[in-house]
């Protein structure tokens, strides 16, 4: 079993505002985590549990029964209940304490603590209970492992946090490339090493997909996954990177095009393909093992559902729109949108990039077409739009925006702080501006905190078709 934990900002915050006390005594707290199982792995073909944080929660202060610089000690009524509350909502307890000191490895003293609150966890929830543990080394650094048995923890490939960026705390890297060391002149070799280890997706592999992936790939990231179920068509060569009008003659998917243009860059990326929808449970292994998602689909329904797998997973989900609507006297519309996905940020339906009707007739249209043409006969679907104008240039500056906000969310190279929630360029004007938005007081995703972190759960992601 492999493992990484993937924490919220604001968690991480909390985290450190309850464990960092300015005695220098050690502190604890509990987290209550989601589960992301993913069955399989699909470059390590290994099985990975991801755990996302879903809530945060005090060790009440009457609990505490001693501590100094080197321990802390409290009851373990208030874990009883966590116990209670993990098996009850199927979420992962875990046990949070410091090392004021700085020392970044659990110490005997951990081991022997964790193994005996695992034991009392295993005890009252069962023998598949799983416990969690997350030190906070000096005021900074954090580390987690987990218990699967009484025997040794499993320690995280990887710790994480998602917020207004993508912070590494340490964990896997990915080897040196020589292809890549004037990359590393501007970022720093510790830049290219998290970008090597990286599990990207692209949802949509047309002109802003292929663009995106083939960005992506000489950029350095080492895991891409490519989900599409469309194959070439001629009229996909004047935008379609590394597409040849052999590959419309022959009808291949678009997923098996990039993939080989990919493997033959010789540039070590591992590139995994799902020819199929989006949504397809055969799809999900692959999207939960990804560390970002790349949303460049142009339809209403998978940007919903990217919409709400990006809260429920903390997978951060950047998704791209070009807008191009020409007049008869200049340009009405030709913009590049770039809108990052994650808790905290106001989500697509609350900035009216997806609408439901349409997503609904999208997925009549799939699901049951006979239904989708008689519906349209009758007035209660649209009918299908001309094809919208496409221009190759166009399309890759797009990509082109959107990859460059993950560069912003891991090196903050704009000096903003972090990534712009939505970013939108005039292609036709050459004005970039930020776009703000207000998130719906109900939105059942990016106001319903009880969905962030969430992981796995029956019906998936609380959905009902």
């Amino acid at each position: 079993m492999q493992l990484d934990v993937t924490l919220q900002a604001r968690h991480a915050d909390t985290l450190r505002n309850l464990l960092r006390r300015p005695d220098g005594i050690e502190a604890s707290a509990y987290v209550l985590f989601g589960r992301n199982t993913v069955g399989m792995d699909p470059w390590s073909r290994r099985r990975r549990l991801r755990l996302v944080s879903h809530e945060i929660i005090p060790v009440p202060a009457d609990d505490e029964i001693s501590a100094s610089a080197r321990h802390v000690t409290w009851s373990t009524a208030s874990f009883v209940s966590l116990c209670r509350r993990s098996a009850e909502q199927g979420l992962v307890p875990a046990i949070a304490h410091s090392h004021p000191a700085g020392m970044r490895a659990f110490s005997r003293q951990d081991y022997t603590n964790e193994r005996d609150l695992y034991r009392l966890l295993r005890n009252r929830n069962g023998a598949e209970a799983i416990m969690a543990s997350v030190l906070l080394a000096g005021g900074d650094h954090f580390m987690a492992r987990a218990w699967f048995d009484d025997k040794e923890p499993v320690a995280a490939d990887i710790v994480r946090s998602v917020g207004s960026r993508l912070l590494y705390f340490g964990g896997e890297a990915g080897t040196s490339n020589a292809a890549l060391v004037r990359q590393a002149l501007l970022f720093g070799e510790a830049v290219n090493g998290h970008l090597a280890a990286m599990r990207v997706g692209v949802v949509g592999c047309g002109g802003t997909g292929s663009a995106t992936a083939m960005l992506l790939a000489r950029l350095g990231i080492g895991q891409l996954a490519l989900f599409d179920d469309d194959i070439v068509e001629t009229s996909n060569l004047n935008r379609l990177h590394g597409a040849r009008r052999a590959d419309a003659d022959a009808m291949r998917p678009k997923v098996e095009v990039l993939a080989r243009e990919i493997t033959e860059l010789g540039l070590g990326v591992r590139v995994h393909t799902h020819r199929g929808w989006i949504e397809a449970e055969a799809a999900r292994d692959a999207l939960k093992a990804c560390d970002v998602i790349f949303g460049c689909t142009d339809d209403h329904t998978g940007r919903m559902f990217l919409n709400r797998f990006s809260h429920f997973y903390l997978i951060p989900v950047i998704d791209m729109g070009l807008a191009i609507e020409p007049a008869s006297a200049a340009m009405r519309d030709m913009s590049a949108r770039v809108t990052v996905l994650t808790p905290g940020a106001p989500c697509l339906a609350c900035r009216g990039v997806v609408d439901p009707r349409i997503a609904g007739e999208e997925a009549l249209r799939r699901e049951a077409p006979e239904d989708y043409e008689r519906q349209k006969r009758e007035a209660y679907v649209r009918g299908g739009q001309n094809p919208a104008p496409a221009v190759v240039t166009f399309t890759t500056e797009t990509a082109a925006l959107a990859v460059n906000e993950l560069l912003q969310g891991l090196t903050d190279y704009r000096g903003e702080g972090g990534w712009a929630w939505e970013r939108v360029r005039r292609l036709d004007r050459g004005i970039e501006r930020k776009r703000g938005a207000l998130q719906a007081p109900h939105c059942p995703i990016c106001a319903r905190e009880d969905y962030w972190g969430r992981g796995d759960m029956d019906p998936f992601m609380d959905r009902i078709r």
